[in-house]
């Protein structure tokens, strides 16, 4: 044959084998992409099925948030309690000691008793919200700020209770960030916690007011309605301010305790004239009891100033220690005359003071210190305060708040009952106590 032929032969097994070749490895590459995209598969179905469930924060399952039923209102007895629980210093559960206690008092203490009364004090009293007053954990006893939370705040969850909180001057020393804390505590189950106001409460402030850059994290308002099937059940009654009061600051040089600024004052004052904006339901007018606007109480952790002068007045409670105050005066009493709502504000921070005083017709009141893990005065049980607003029966339906009381309960046997005392009286021809 000629030699040609064997050339074309030749020519077309060689093309041939090329088009082999070039088809196998596309085959290959369609099989490796195959085997990755299984591959990857399995490891996200892995991830799903075997792992997912196990992924933490602070050892507890992610969930999505568990909500209390809103709004808040007062009960169909007419009533709305709230547990304040101020300074808990939580550490890390049942290896953090207590502080401060009576050999005699307990075979072992730790953050555990603080857990115990937190949990007695919801059963016995019954409240209908709870509010934290800072330093819920203390910063420098737990490597992880987030389990430590989740412990300090687990009875007020198992309770289903709403329950809102600030911070104080501790609870920034660990692993989280102020705001970090305030955004954490915000998504906890139950809690109706804010960082900061929502956009809605900052609307009537005036274009380029720096209160839209309010300072802290943990200013908020929360509005608790009228009684169900009142002819206030849809508005609000009583509002609860809760401000964050900082923690650490340096003023010439010195160091201080942190203050409520001035942004946060100019964001209180205008929603409380907001408040006093409302009208009357003109079909209830024989009726109407109801101020403009309606009662506050104020919520923050760092004492005022003007506190101090309560040492030689006439206090319903004990004053024990020195007033743990900022060496700043921001103007808070004067914001608060000015506002005209505000009835009370509560404190914590001064672990042995548990008093109420009077200044300007506002009660000031210390929390006592309620953690087994912060300093106290051994002999003296750990305190909670309790403060219940009442409102007036009118002929045909529950009004507006008459009258706000408060007590404390000791964490003894029979979490005894002290210093009870009325705080505010819409009528003010009965005498208060």
């Amino acid at each position: 044959m000629p030699s040609s032929f064997f050339s074309v032969i030749l020519g077309f097994v060689c093309e041939r084998e090329s088009e082999l070749e070039e088809e196998m490895s596309k085959t290959m590459e369609g099989l490796c992409s195959l085997l990755y995209l299984t591959l990857v598969l399995t490891i996200v179905f892995t991830l799903h099925t075997q792992i997912a469930h196990k992924l933490l924060i602070g050892h507890h399952p992610l969930h999505l948030k568990k909500s209390p039923h809103l709004p808040l209102r007062f009960n169909s007895g007419g009533t709305f309690k709230i547990l304040q629980v101020a300074d808990m210093h939580y550490g890390t559960g049942i290896l953090t000691r207590c502080r401060d206690v009576l050999a005699s008092e307990f075979d072992y203490c730790s953050d555990l008793n603080t857990t115990r009364f937190l949990k007695r004090i919801i059963q016995s009293e019954k409240p209908d919200f709870i509010a934290f007053t800072g330093d819920n954990i203390f910063g420098p006893s737990t490597h992880d700020a987030a389990e430590s939370l989740i412990r300090a705040f687990g009875p007020a969850m198992d309770s289903e209770l709403p329950w809102a909180a600030v911070l104080g001057n501790h609870d920034q020393e660990s692993t989280m960030t102020r705001e970090e804390l305030m955004s954490f505590i915000s998504l906890m189950d139950y809690s109706v916690s804010q960082t900061n106001p929502p956009v809605d409460d900052l609307s009537s402030v005036t274009e380029g007011d720096m209160t839209k850059n309010i300072d802290g994290f943990g200013n908020y308002n929360l509005r608790v309605y009228g009684a169900p099937g009142s002819h206030l059940a849809n508005r609000s009654v009583l509002n609860l301010f809760f401000l964050d009061s900082g923690d650490r600051e340096v003023v010439q040089g010195i160091r201080t305790y942190g203050w409520i600024k001035e942004s946060q004052l100019r964001w209180l004052h205008s929603v409380s004239k907001g408040y006093q904006g409302q009208k009357q339901d003109n079909n209830h007018l024989e009726e109407a009891s109801v101020c403009a606007a309606p009662p506050a109480m104020v919520f923050f952790h760092i004492p005022i100033p003007e506190i101090q002068q309560l040492y030689n007045q006439q206090i319903v409670g004990q004053f024990q220690q020195r007033v743990s105050c900022s060496s700043m005066n921001s103007g808070v009493l004067q914001t608060f005359i000015s506002m005209g709502d505000v009835k009370a504000a509560f404190v914590g921070h001064d672990h042995t003071n548990d008093f109420c005083g009077n200044l300007e017709r506002i009660w000031f009141c210390h929390g006592g210190g309620f953690g087994y893990h912060g300093y106290g005065k051994a002999g003296w049980p750990r305190r909670a305060r309790i403060i219940s607003a009442e409102l007036e029966k009118g002929e045909k339906s529950w009004m507006g708040v008459e009258r706000i009381s408060t007590w404390k309960r000791l964490d003894d046997e029979k979490l005894s009952k002290l210093d009870e005392q009325v705080l505010w009286l819409q009528n003010p021809s009965f005498k208060m106590t």
